[in-house]
């Protein structure tokens, strides 16, 4: 497998599992032959549309067959991915749109009830504020003002040699995505990728997790996220396995859909799985054809891998990445015991190298808690436009991942905390300054603070430490709607503590250990 591009590995998945199912979307199955036809036309589209290799296209839309065409074709046009939150408000989509002058945006009408060309005021004469966006297209509605429809995108589609020649000139170093991962700023970077980085890293994720042909791999992990586009899509088209799509995590579906589709691949955050095994109605469907989990968290309780093994999955694997890593840093593998994956993230995938240290920089012993540094060829180029953040971030080649860990004697990471005071919720990274700012835009709001809480469903939820300003009242079902109307529904905050003062640093900044401390 020397393929070193995406456009490359398309090509040889069609070569090589050419009847092959590729992608099942509800009623939908094709091949992989299909699929590299398919994708081929949207390539096709693209030049058509005048998008040149480097442009940016955008994608806000759920899981489904023309997200992954559209996604393949435009990196066989040799444009950028910058795939958007389906739960963002227009407000947090306009930010990466603006940052990475995207020219295209593809939408789906309808999806959660959302108009998504309305939340960014698109109207005939183009989308306000965004003057680099020059065209919306629709996968499943009508043209309108402001919108095309997805058959009119592709009626303009240059021959098939010439779609064929725009694939064959993507190189290895060419820009493949541009995904943003906010930070304590609260403004999201956009961490850029190339197609070499993606193709080694998950090569590596494959071989270490053995995603192989043949497996019937249930993406559920929404594909805008490293976990679903990545660990997913490409994963799939790297080892010729059958991708079967679920829009949203809907345990009653995913039943379904495992027993119907023989799905023998299932990863996800900590979450899936337990909302599985608790599923009322489980024992009445046939889950025999389950081989693999992968998962990710900071820590797993061994009691749950060893249900998960006992009455899911036969093979359960634990892995650490993030946005900057091109989304992975270390797996474990199927032969590691349940203690191991449960209590740790494995080993560095190969020919990527993992450093803990103290707070001078300087190596630490092998089971001393530190700050995680990782180099290797996963190590993201930078962030977009944004010298000062991305020299911060590396330094002579190290990756600074902002989380905290420890490194035992066979080389396992163990995660034992987040530099940055992230938290995760269901399994999508939350930082608290995004949620701050949000509060601060409420006129009874003088400051807040917001943390992570432990919470049996989703792993952590939100909780908002509030000072309010003299003279203003407002209530927590208040604040909590002033953010669901401005954040996507995993960032807002599930409780609102009202106080009377705030901890801070020595530099006046809100000190959010201090409010860890009052859990």
């Amino acid at each position: 497998m020397n393929e070193l591009t995406i456009p490359e590995l398309v090509a040889r998945a069609a070569n090589e599992f050419p009847d092959a199912e590729a992608v099942v979307d509800g009623d939908v199955r094709i091949t992989y032959a299909e699929l590299r036809e398919q994708v081929r036309e949207a390539t096709g589209a693209f030049a058509g549309a005048g998008v040149e290799p480097g442009d940016r296209i955008a994608i806000w839309a759920p899981n489904g067959l023309r997200w992954i065409v559209t996604v393949l074709g435009a990196l066989g046009a040799g444009a950028t991915l910058v795939p958007l939150n389906t739960r963002y408000k227009g407000d947090e989509a306009r930010w990466p749109l603006s940052r990475s002058g995207a020219k295209i945006l593809f939408v789906e009408d309808g999806f959660l009830g959302i108009d998504y060309p309305a939340m960014l005021g698109v109207d005939g004469s183009g989308v306000p504020g965004l003057p680099a966006l020059r065209t919306v297209v629709t996968f499943n509605g009508p043209a309108r003002p402001g919108v095309i429809s997805w058959d009119d995108f592709t009626a303009a589609a240059v021959s098939p040699d010439e779609a064929d020649a725009r694939a064959a000139a993507v190189r290895p170093e060419t820009v493949a995505d541009i995904l943003f991962t906010s930070g304590t700023t609260g403004r999201p970077k956009g961490a850029v990728v190339t197609h070499e980085q993606n193709v080694l890293t998950y090569r590596a994720w494959t071989g270490r997790t053995g995603v192989r042909a043949g497996d019937r791999y249930l993406i559920v992990n929404p594909m805008f996220h490293t976990f679903g586009y990545k660990a997913g899509v490409l994963a799939c088209v790297m080892r010729g396995a059958t991708m079967v799509l679920q829009r949203t995590f809907d345990v009653p579906e995913t039943l379904r859909l495992i027993e119907q589709e023989k799905i023998t691949v299932l990863p996800g955050p900590p979450t899936v799985y337990t909302a599985l095994l608790h599923a009322p109605g489980r024992d009445e469907h046939d889950l025999s054809s389950l081989r693999l989990a992968v998962t990710g968290a900071g820590d797993v309780p061994v009691a749950l891998v060893r249900r998960i093994k006992d009455e899911l999955f036969p093979q359960v694997v634990t892995a650490y990445g993030l946005t900057e890593s091109s989304g992975t840093v270390t797996a474990c593998s199927v032969d590691d015991d349940d203690e191991t994956i449960a209590t740790t993230s494995g080993r560095p995938i190969p020919d990527v190298e993992v450093a803990i240290v103290d707070g001078e920089g300087g190596p630490v012993p092998a089971g001393t808690d530190g700050r995680i540094l990782v180099r290797g060829y996963n190590v993201m180029k930078g962030y977009l436009d944004d010298p000062e953040a991305t020299a911060e971030a590396v330094r002579d080649g190290w990756l600074d991942t902002g989380d905290r860990g420890r490194l035992d004697e066979r080389g396992n990471l163990t995660i034992t905390g987040r530099t940055k005071e992230m938290f995760v919720v269901g399994g999508f990274n939350v930082y608290p300054a995004e949620v701050e700012n949000a509060l601060a835009r409420h006129d009874a709001v003088a400051e807040s603070g917001v943390v992570g809480v432990p919470d049996a469903r989703m792993g952590e939820v939100g909780r908002a430490y509030v000072r309010l300003r003299p003279g203003r009242t407002a209530t927590q079902e208040e604040l909590v709607a002033h953010c669901r109307e401005r954040l996507a529904n995993f960032k807002v905050p599930r409780e609102v503590v009202f106080v009377d003062d705030l901890p801070k640093t020595a530099s006046g900044k809100i000190w959010r250990v201090k409010l860890k401390e009052r859990l």
